[in-house]
């Protein structure tokens, strides 16, 4: 193997990533990104007025299936730290899991009837819908937990993961806005059938979704392999340290514990946000499908832009006042949308635009801040985890996702909303529903952003204190090898 350590028996600095692996790192959350959005933004309002779910029924899918999850997403980060092969131990788990992912992404948009009887129907679909949920969140996190682990396999430089997280998001955000395109161009395409459109979309986005991942694990499959032997040679192996314990590690990493704190009061604001866009815009500003595809996509488009503005603003006065700036024009935005009138069309797409530049902060800053928090667990216990922290990261989104939407669909129950099957005419919404919806837009996602601010305040890593991490970490990796030349033991 070849040292790793310059002539004077210290460590290179981080080597800058090239562009070819920036932009296959980035598509490797294409597929991701793809599918996620459309679940996010189409999947219960297909429940209710495709499907023909009631809401209630509809929203309790998404969070039934992540009750494995909590299991799931953990125990494979665990599984990626520990495989071994020659693609190294990440890639394997996406070369394999990308097929199925794509496959069982599909039957999601599959509206097969069992009966006549509309609750015989109603829980047959409902079985259904779970067993292809748990099938696709398996194969999800196969493929997107190892792949988000790379960011620490990839750079240490702290400002490097910065940027290499804007290419990866901006591969997120533009493969978000790449789908709803997507939809607006299927929708156009084939009117008046809803059950039809939603299949068409399905499946396309399935194809397109499968087909960065290989591109992915061939442009930093070399980086990648480089990054693994030093690793094998500085670090020693997490093996010797129980699952539980591993957990019971992770969590007594108080930043950590901010991070999770911060990014889960981000996504489930972006979530509950955009579940509830599709209602808001067709029923209470009396638009249609495409108009709130469109709104969606012009919140999208901003982050895009956003990405890389927040990228260079974060290098000169750091992670946390980005975050702060961001948050709290997506709280102006989200107020403004609680109080917007029908027929105020310009202002709506206004207030859209605004709520971008927080949502790309929302994409942003947490991811930028776990690479931290795993190498501070480094030097805490001589390990290297990423499998165990990125595992709650992923876990958090999802569950974010499915709360979003089980929030909304209890919601929209239990205000009276009236859903429909593919086909029939939009019934006309009671007050209290209306209502609800406002809510959901406004007050519910405002306070969730607050509680984020205040986690964010108290997060303790800045520029200055990961520097020092890395010193130490360094030092600590020159004893090492140093030992390993005299045939010593490793320091723990």
């Amino acid at each position: 193997m070849n040292n790793p350590a310059s002539p004077d028996g210290t460590l290179p600095k981080p080597q800058k990533l090239s562009l070819s692996t920036k932009l296959a790192y980035g598509a490797g959350d294409l597929g991701p990104a793809i599918t996620a959005n459309i679940l996010a933004v189409f999947l219960l309002i297909f429940f209710t007025n495709v499907a023909g779910l009631p809401p209630g029924i509809a929203g309790s899918i998404l969070l039934i299936s992540k009750i494995w999850d909590a299991i799931n997403d953990p125990i494979i980060g665990w599984l990626s730290d520990r495989t071994n092969s020659r693609w190294g131990r990440r890639h394997p788990w996406m070369l394999f899991g990308a097929i199925p992912f794509g496959l069982f992404f599909f039957l999601q948009w599959v509206v097969p009837r069992f009966s006549d009887s509309p609750n015989t129907n109603y829980w047959g679909l409902f079985w259904y819908y779970i067993v292809v949920a748990f099938l696709f969140n398996n194969f999800y996190t196969a493929v997107n937990l190892p792949y988000t682990t790379l960011t620490a396999e990839l750079t240490q430089d702290y400002d490097e993961r910065t940027s290499l997280n804007s290419f990866r998001f901006a591969f997120s955000i533009g493969g978000s806005i790449f789908s709803l395109l997507l939809a607006l161009a299927i929708f156009n395409l084939i009117r008046n059938d809803p059950t039809r459109q939603y299949l068409v979309l399905g499946g396309v986005c399935a194809v397109i979704s499968v087909l960065p991942i290989y591109w992915c694990v061939w442009g930093t499959r070399e980086r990648v392999q480089e990054t693994e032997r030093q690793r094998q040679e500085t670090v020693d192996s997490s093996d010797s340290i129980p699952y539980f314990q591993q957990l019971k590690i992770a969590f007594s990493n108080r930043p950590f514990l901010y991070v999770i704190g911060i990014y889960l009061c981000s996504w489930l604001a972006v979530q509950n946000t955009v579940a509830v866009i599709p209602y808001f815009v067709k029923n209470w500003m009396g638009l249609t499908d495409q108009d709130f595809t469109q709104v969606v996509m012009a919140v999208q488009v901003t982050g895009l832009i956003m990405l890389f503005v927040w990228s260079a603003v974060s290098r000169q006065v750091g992670k946390k006042s980005v975050y702060f700036m961001g948050m709290t024009l997506w709280i102006i935005a989200e107020i403004g949308l609680f109080f917007l009138q029908p027929g105020q069309i310009k202002l709506m797409y206004f207030l859209a635009v605004l709520a971008g530049f927080g949502v790309a902060t929302a994409y942003l800053i947490p991811w930028s801040m776990i690479p931290d928090v795993i190498e501070l667990d480094e030097l805490h216990t001589g390990q290297r985890r990423e499998g165990i922290f990125y595992g709650f990261m992923v876990l958090l989104q999802k569950v974010a996702l499915a709360i979003g939407l089980f929030l909304v669909g209890v919601a929209l129950q239990y205000s009276g909303f009236i859903s429909t099957t593919g086909g029939q005419a939009a019934p006309i919404q009671p007050q209290s529903a209306l209502w609800a919806i406002r809510l959901l837009i406004g007050p519910i996602p405002i306070a969730i952003l607050l509680l984020g601010l205040f986690l964010a305040y108290l997060y303790p890593i800045t520029r200055e204190v990961h520097a020092e991490i890395l010193l130490q970490l360094q030092e600590r990796k020159r004893a090492n090898l140093e030992r390993r030349k005299e045939g010593g033991g490793w320091d723990h």
